[in-house]
C-alpha cells in the first residue's frame, strides 16, 4: 500500500525558467540510469523477495524513496518549462535568443506534455522496462543496483557541473548525497551476502560441472601484456576456491565448424558438390 504526502521530500525550484535544461533534466528521470528505472527497479526486486525480511525492506524503502525523486524532478521540469516560448512560434524565432531555445529545447514538453515532465530521456525517447533487472538474486540485484547508482549518480553531477542556476543546483546536490547513501548501502548489503554466498553468481551450481581447467584463466585476446600486471592474473581467485592464471596465446577449443546442408526446401545457396534431384517437400507435406 502506498500514501502520497503533498509535500515534496526536498525543495524543487529553480531561479529561473530554462526549457533547455528542462531537456536535460529529463535524462535523469526518464533515462536509462534515470529516477525510474531505479524506482521500477528496487520495487520489483522487493515485490519478488520470496520473505519479508531486512533485504526486502531495504528494497522498498529505497524503491518508495525513488518515487520521491521522480516527483521532485517532475516538478523542476515543469517549473523550468514555465518560460517556454508557445504561440507564434515562427515568429517568436525571430529573436536569435528564443530561437536558441526552441532549437535546444524538447518541443513534445510544449505539443504533447503542455509544460511538463514526461517518462522519456533527454533526447525524448520513451522510458523502457528493459532498463530494470530484477532476477530473483538478491547478490546479482544489488550489484545491478550499484551500477545504476553510480551511473545515476554520475548523470547527475554532470548536470550540476553544467548549470549556475542556485536552486536546480540545490536540488540536484540533495540527489547526490542520496546516491551517495545508496551506493554505500548496496556495497553493504553485496558484502554482506558475499560473505554469506562467495563472490560468484549463483554460488548454488555444482563446482564439478563447470569446466574447472579454465575457471579462472584470463585469455589475453589484446596487442602486448599489459592485462598481465592485474590482479586478476595471477594469485588467488576472488572466491578463493582456485588460482588465477594467464594465458598469453590463446589456443582455440572447439576445432572449425561444420555445417550440413539446409533442405531443398528452405532454398538456401547450395554446396557446388550437391544439385537436387527433385523438388523435395518439408516434411510437413510428406
Amino acid at each position: 500500500m502506498f500514501f502520497h504526502k503533498k509535500e515534496l521530500q526536498y525543495l524543487s525550484k529553480p531561479d529561473r525558467p530554462d526549457p533547455v535544461f528542462a531537456r536535460q533534466l529529463q535524462e535523469v528521470l526518464g533515462g536509462q540510469f534515470g529516477e525510474i528505472s531505479v524506482a521500477m527497479q528496487y520495487l520489483f526486486q522487493g515485490w519478488n523477495v520470496r520473505g519479508n525480511g531486512k533485504y526486502k525492506d531495504l528494497l522498498m524503502d529505497t524503491g518508495t524513496e525513488e518515487l520521491a525523486h521522480i516527483e521532485m524532478l517532475a516538478t523542476m521540469i515543469a517549473r523550468l518549462l514555465e518560460g517556454a516560448p508557445v504561440g507564434d512560434l515562427e515568429k517568436a524565432a525571430q529573436d536569435p535568443v528564443i530561437g536558441a531555445i526552441l532549437g535546444g529545447m524538447n518541443v513534445q514538453h510544449t505539443i504533447v506534455s503542455g509544460l511538463g515532465a514526461m517518462p522519456v530521456d533527454s533526447m525524448g525517447n520513451k522510458w523502457n522496462a528493459g532498463y530494470i533487472a530484477a532476477s530473483g538474486n538478491l547478490l546479482a540485484d544489488f550489484r545491478a543496483n550499484l551500477n545504476a547508482e553510480s551511473q545515476g549518480r554520475l548523470q547527475v553531477v554532470r548536470l550540476y557541473e553544467s548549470t549556475n542556476d542556485r536552486g536546480v543546483k540545490d536540488m540536484l546536490s540533495w540527489l547526490i548525497a542520496r546516491d551517495t547513501m545508496h551506493q554505500n548501502q548496496w556495497i553493504a548489503a553485496i558484502k554482506e551476502l558475499e560473505a554469506k554466498e562467495n563472490v560468484v553468481v549463483p554460488s548454488t551450481f555444482p563446482k564439478e560441472l563447470e569446466k574447472q581447467e579454465v575457471s579462472y584463466v584470463l585469455f589475453n585476446f589484446s596487442e602486448g601484456e599489459k592485462s598481465a600486471t592485474g590482479r586478476w592474473a595471477s594469485g588467488t581467485s576472488m572466491d578463493g576456491l582456485g588460482t588465477f592464471q594467464y594465458v598469453q596465446q590463446p589456443e582455440a577449443y572447439g576445432g572449425k565448424p561444420n555445417l550440413n546442408p539446409a533442405p531443398f526446401y528452405i532454398h538456401n545457396t547450395l554446396p557446388k558438390n550437391l544439385r537436387p534431384s527433385s523438388h523435395t517437400l518439408p516434411p510437413s507435406h510428406m
